[in-house]
């Protein structure tokens, strides 16, 4: 029978830790703020991550990716009059136009125009609080716990459940899942886009990305930013949410309420360098090293085996993250037990976030005192043979003489 042994070395596997980065630090004029591991969702560095707050424009990813996973691209969606009606920044569609959807989407998350948001709301539902209602749900799937939209395009809102508003812990996690969307990604990192020509709109039309860290002749542009949204109301302040790319490793950025852009693009600066600098691969266990024993059994000689990791592990995080085990073996093994034998498994875990599995195997024999018992016996009877072999030659040399000698005498005695 097995049983789990869970071995922490210094903090408890649930635990997260939260570098101790100041605002002043960095120079984060902002309310609220998350820079995390994509991979893994790890917190890197955290400002009042759990306050909830308008975010603006930001609300378009999830309008984005909600469209993404139950639309085709391909369909027409015509404008209604709801969404010609929208204020600034807008794309200018008019009641009755229609526009593919894909079209759409590039509009949402270029320039972040907000009639483009209505309509895709109002094509994949029928209407904006039908919509909202989906999203919303879509939002509690993703693991959010302090997040309500009331607008597919955070405009500032407000119905019967509350104001439009999130986290920026939320905001991380919806943005994570967003990565993950191969289409979302291409869709919201494009430069820019021309737009069809439509029934009521003779010309195309060239969009390009609103925030200046896409783009390449402005001085905030940023070369690891793989895809970004931002947002502002007077409510909301200055908002982002960027996901970048660094040696492999990828991370996303939340900041809310921020006042200046200024001050926006030098957080993103600061919070992404900081993460560049801070975090990186490194050897985790090695194959050297005793990472636990098993109770042995049959084994006078030998209390317990001693279990080595199979293989090396490595593991992306900083220097200061603490390493974690749980073990999957079993309560105790009996002898014989053979060099390289598998034993069990580890788990292992870096600042409380699962890095992965290796085997656990022995680096010698452990041999069973019945095997030890059964040597020795049959050594012992091989020298008490020897003993016996070599009495009797003995006895036989000696004894034998005397008699031979006899039968001379008695012989001669005849003659």
């Amino acid at each position: 029978m097995k049983t789990i042994v869970s071995v922490f070395l210094y903090v408890i596997i649930c635990s997260i830790q939260i570098y101790a980065v100041s605002a002043e630090e960095i120079n984060l004029n902002a309310k609220a703020a998350v820079i995390m591991d994509a991979e893994s969702g790890k917190i890197l560095y955290e400002k009042s991550k759990d306050q909830k707050m308008p975010n603006a424009s930001t609300t378009k990813i999830l309008t984005c990716l909600y469209i993404l996973k139950h639309c085709d691209l391909d369909q027409m969606a015509e404008v209604s009059k709801n969404a010609a009606m929208q204020p600034k920044v807008r794309l200018g569609v008019r009641e009755g136009e229609k526009y593919k959807v894909k079209d759409l989407l590039y509009g949402l998350m270029l320039e972040s125009y907000n009639d483009c948001a209505v309509v895709l709301a109002e094509h994949a539902e029928g209407s904006v609080e039908k919509f909202e209602k989906r999203m919303n749900q879509m939002a509690e799937n993703l693991g959010t716990l302090n997040t309500h939209f009331v607008t597919p395009n955070g405009l500032d809102g407000i119905d019967k459940k509350g104001r439009h508003e999130t986290t920026a812990q939320d905001l991380a996690k919806i943005a994570a899942a967003c990565a993950e969307n191969q289409t979302f990604a291409q869709v919201a990192g494009t430069a820019s886009y021309v737009l069809p020509a439509t029934n009521l709109r003779k010309a195309e039309y060239t969009i390009s990305s609103s925030n200046s860290l896409m783009n390449s002749e402005s001085a905030n542009y940023r070369e690891y930013v793989k895809w970004v949204k931002g947002g502002f109301t007077t409510l909301a302040g200055r908002c982002i949410v960027a996901f970048a790319q660094q040696d492999g490793h990828n991370y996303g950025l939340v900041i809310l309420g921020c006042d200046t852009p200024d001050h926006l693009f030098t957080a993103c600066d600061d919070l992404f360098d900081w993460a560049f600098a801070s975090f990186a691969d490194r050897p985790l266990v090695d194959t050297k090293t005793v990472l636990t024993t098993v109770d042995l059994n049959k084994c006078r000689t030998e209390p317990a085996v001693e279990l080595y990791a199979a293989a090396p592990v490595s593991g992306y995080g900083h220097s200061d993250d603490k390493v974690s085990y749980s073990f999957d073996l079993p309560e105790s093994v009996s002898a014989t037990v053979k060099e390289g034998q598998k034993l069990g498994t580890a788990t292992v875990y870096l600042d409380g976030y699962e890095v992965g599995q290796v085997d656990l195997v022995t680096h010698r024999e452990y041999v069973s005192d019945f095997r030890t018992d059964i040597k020795a016996t049959l050594l012992l009877l091989c020298a008490l043979i020897l003993i016996l072999c070599a009495l009797g030659f003995v006895t036989l040399r000696c004894g034998g003489g005397m008699t031979l000698n006899q039968r001379r005498r008695q012989m001669k005695k005849r003659r």
